[in-house]
C-alpha cells in the first residue's frame, strides 16, 4: 500500500492528503494511481459527505515529477498513460455530488494547479505562490489545466500564466479568482475544516448536487442542463432534509 497519498474519513469528511514532501509533493506513477484510486473510492462512499483536500510539507504540488517521467523512456505512449491514470482521478472527483475544500502552502506549479483546481473552494496560505512552468521544460499543460485554469480566471489570463514565466502571489491569485480566500500562513488547515463543517453540518447532500450541477454545466448544451436542474430539485424536494428546512423556512415566515 502506498503512502505517496493518504485518505482518512471521520464524521462524513474524507481527508485527501498528498504525501511526497521530499519532492515537493510532485507526482510519480505510484501516486498517480493512488489518486486514481482514491478518488474512485471517495465517490463512491456512501459515508463522505465532503472532501478536504492537503498535501504534507513546504509545497502544495510541483506537478509531474520530472525525473521519473523522463525514466519512462520518453515515449508518448508512455507518457500520455502516466497523464491518462491521473485525469482518471480527476473525473471521478469532478463528476461526484460532494464539494471539496483546498487547504494550499507554498508553491503550486504546472499539473499542481490541476489538482489545486478539482477543489471547489481553495483556501491559500499568505506565503503561496503559483506558476505554469510547463513551457520551462517544453512541456504542454495536463491535469485538467487546459480546461480548469481557463474556468478559474479567464482565457487571457489563463494564455498569460502559461505562456510566460509569470508567478503570482497569493494575493494576485485571489485578485485573478484562481483561489477562493487568503489566511495567514498556519491557518489554512483551520479554515478549510470550517468550511467542510459547513457542508456537513447543512445541506449536504443539496451543497454535493449543487456542485455537480456547475461543475458539469460547463460545455454541455443549455437544454441538457435545464433536464438535470429539474430532475435534479424534484429529487432533492422529495428528501426528508428539504422537508424539515421547508418547513422551518415557512414557519419563520409565518411569525414575520
Amino acid at each position: 500500500m502506498t503512502d505517496s497519498i493518504l485518505l482518512t474519513v471521520e464524521n462524513g469528511l474524507a481527508r485527501i492528503t498528498l504525501n511526497r514532501p521530499e519532492r515537493l509533493n510532485a507526482i510519480n506513477a505510484e501516486a498517480a494511481q493512488a489518486w486514481r484510486d482514491i478518488a474512485a473510492e471517495v465517490a463512491e462512499r456512501s459515508d463522505v459527505g465532503a472532501v478536504l483536500l492537503d498535501a504534507v510539507g513546504p509545497a502544495f504540488c510541483a506537478g509531474g515529477d520530472v525525473a521519473e517521467m523522463s525514466a519512462m523512456g520518453g515515449s508518448m505512449n508512455s507518457i500520455g498513460d502516466f497523464a491518462d491514470i491521473i485525469h482518471e482521478g480527476h473525473r471521478s472527483l469532478s463528476a461526484m455530488p460532494k464539494p471539496i475544500v483546498a487547504a494550499v502552502n507554498g508553491a503550486v506549479a504546472g499539473g499542481g494547479l490541476g489538482f489545486m483546481l478539482v477543489a471547489d473552494y481553495i483556501v491559500a496560505a499568505t506565503s503561496a505562490k503559483f506558476v505554469s512552468k510547463y513551457a520551462d521544460i517544453g512541456l504542454t499543460p495536463d491535469c485538467g489545466v487546459s480546461t480548469l485554469l481557463p474556468e478559474a480566471v479567464g482565457m487571457r489570463r489563463a494564455l498569460q500564466l502559461t505562456l510566460t514565466s509569470r508567478s503570482l502571489t497569493a494575493d494576485e491569485a485571489l485578485d485573478w479568482g484562481l483561489v477562493s480566500e487568503v489566511v495567514a500562513d498556519g491557518e489554512t488547515d483551520d479554515r478549510a475544516r470550517e468550511i467542510a463543517a459547513g457542508w456537513l453540518s447543512g445541506a449536504t447532500a443539496a451543497f454535493g448536487e449543487a456542485r455537480r450541477l456547475l461543475r458539469g454545466g460547463v460545455g454541455r448544451d443549455y437544454t441538457t442542463a435545464l433536464d438535470d436542474e429539474a430532475r435534479t430539485i424534484g429529487a432533492a424536494f422529495e428528501t426528508a432534509d428539504a422537508q424539515a428546512r421547508i418547513g422551518a423556512f415557512l414557519a419563520r415566515s409565518a411569525r414575520r
